[in-house]
């Protein structure tokens, strides 16, 4: 468990995901939060512009996205998951996620960068 974690000026990429998703590793989060709640901006791969907004809750965070692609699609989802500092010290973020303009779920993993 993380206890008072701060995502704050962080950046996370796409280590994982179920197909359907389309995160990779060549997708760059830039977090910002304030208190509990979280804000980031991504984008890379198959993402042009992607935006989340959610909160966190000691080592759970509730998070919903949207976001458009090359291809000009548009799609939004939400995503359950823990936060957890690696031995490191750099933030990895397990997550279950689902869109909701479109059938597919998942699950995906996102660890911290040095960017």
């Amino acid at each position: 468990m993380v206890a008072n974690v701060s995502l704050d000026g962080r950046t996370l990429i796409g280590v994982e995901n179920s197909e359907g998703g389309t995160v990779s590793s060549e997708t760059e989060f830039h977090f910002e939060q304030e208190e509990n709640r979280l804000y980031a901006h991504y984008a890379g791969g198959e993402i042009v512009d992607g935006h989340l907004v959610g909160t966190l809750d000691g080592n759970r965070w509730d998070v919903r996205y949207v976001q458009l692609t090359a291809d000009g699609e548009t799609a939004t989802g939400h995503s359950v998951g823990t936060v957890e500092r690696l031995e490191d010290g750099r933030i990895r973020v397990e997550d279950d996620w689902e869109w909701e303009s479109k059938p597919g779920a998942g699950s995906s993993v996102h660890e911290e960068v040095d960017r």
